[in-house]
């Protein structure tokens, strides 16, 4: 099917492009018809196809796997298919997130050095810089911001 190691090695540097044009949307408006399409859907898609090819052979060589207790868990990712279809869930839905911050934070006209933080704390840990994001969104809702670049 897809080899676990060769899809996981290539994925790094496109992750990272997604998440470099979104840093470069912040303050660059003219980057923002390539990076946002590309990071909210190119990316997270291409990313998805992999997960899909290799949770289809990671649950065939699960033993014992299921979602009932932490060593079910635990045996479903005992396979290097399913361990890197993991990580690549990660991958897809923190960047599709992240694309979100970065939209709706511009839409709210809030400071990109507002956001700019928002994007390494999901890069890293996911659910944390989406809490981040929506703590500023509700904490500056309704007050004036500057307008943005």
């Amino acid at each position: 099917m897809l080899d676990p190691q060769l899809a996981f090695s290539l994925t790094g540097p496109l992750v990272m492009a997604g998440w470099a044009g979104l840093l470069l949307s912040l303050f660059v408006k003219s980057a923002r018809p390539i990076a946002w399409p590309a990071a909210q859907y190119a990316v997270p898609m291409i990313l998805a196809v992999a997960y899909v090819l290799l949770i289809w052979t990671g649950f065939k060589e699960a033993q014992g796997g299921g979602y009932g207790s932490i060593g079910e868990i635990r045996a479903l990712f005992a396979s290097d298919s399913a361990l890197v279809a993991g990580w690549f869930h990660y991958l897809a839905f923190d960047l599709f997130v992240g694309s979100w911050i970065v939209r709706d934070g511009l839409e709210r006209k809030l400071h990109p050095l507002l956001i700019l933080p928002c994007l390494p704390l999901t890069f890293l840990f996911g659910p944390a810089g989406l809490l981040l994001f929506l703590i500023l969104r509700f904490a500056l809702r309704g007050r004036p911001q500057p307008e943005t670049v």
